[in-house]
């Protein structure tokens, strides 16, 4: 069921999305060579513990950690550990808060030193996919001319457009209705609505849309190992555009 929001609602989501947005700029100093994914996760953990909210990830369907952090051909859900950044890599970190009962979520994909032209390439336009979709949004818009925004974007730059894994609603729980894919066709899907809240989030490829998962039943990799971004942020749905509750500009 999709639900408009209420305006104490709203003011619980825009705590939630500001310590989502303030744990990224935390993070960001930290993100260098030779620091572990783990110590990245704990640093995240303590952080939002800090700020008098939860992880949302931790424990969610069992997962075992506070954020998801996916390195290169990694897509989405990589588990933190042992794993040290190297120079040139790009690591993606998905940060989930719960203030009072509601979430914010935001995916941000950042550079480790100095990346490739290639890598610079993707994140360029993965992040610019992002805003694209974001333009389209506004009270009495279909779905699909959001998702049909970011497809023709992605296809426009020849990367790969990830469609088993979609945006959604977000609110008391974390996934709500609706589901937000990244491809679709204009003029179809439901119509948005003022007080909706939604998670937009492209997540493009180098190379194939084409994905798998790892061993460990989290991971989410490319099909051919080339390195994947992911940009997301929660919104409101306003009469005339919408309100980025994870951020007000962007997250580097």
């Amino acid at each position: 069921m999709i639900t408009i929001k209420s305006d104490y609602e709203l003011s619980l989501m825009r705590m939630a999305g500001k310590i989502v947005y303030d744990t990224h700029q935390y993070l960001k100093p930290y993100i260098k060579p030779g620091i572990t994914t783990g110590e990245l996760d704990k640093l995240a953990h303590d952080y939002i513990i800090s700020r008098d909210a939860t992880p949302s990830c931790l424990g969610y369907e069992g997962y075992p950690a506070s954020i998801c952090i996916s390195v290169n051909e990694e897509v989405v859900h990589g588990i933190p550990g042992k794993r040290k950044l190297k120079n040139g890599d790009i690591v993606t970190l998905d940060i989930c808060a719960c203030y009072k009962g509601y979430h914010g979520d935001s995916a941000w994909s950042y550079r480790v030193g100095t990346v490739s032209k290639e890598k610079e390439y993707l994140l360029t336009h993965t992040e610019k996919a992002l805003y694209e979709g974001l333009s389209k949004v506004k009270d009495g818009i279909h779905l699909g001319d959001v998702s049909n925004a970011i497809e023709e974007y992605a296809k426009k730059h020849k990367l790969g457009v990830v469609k088993e894994l979609v945006g959604h609603g977000i609110g008391s729980h974390l996934h709500e209705d609706p589901e937000v894919p990244n491809y679709g066709k204009a003029g179809t899907g439901i119509i948005l609505k003022k007080g909706m809240t939604i998670a937009v989030e492209p997540m493009l490829n180098l190379g194939t849309a084409k994905i798998y998962l790892l061993d460990d039943d989290w991971t989410i990799v490319t099909g051919d190992n080339k390195p994947s971004a992911h940009f997301e942020h929660t919104i409101i749905v306003t009469d005339d555009g919408y309100e980025i509750l994870t951020g007000d500009d962007k997250c580097e």
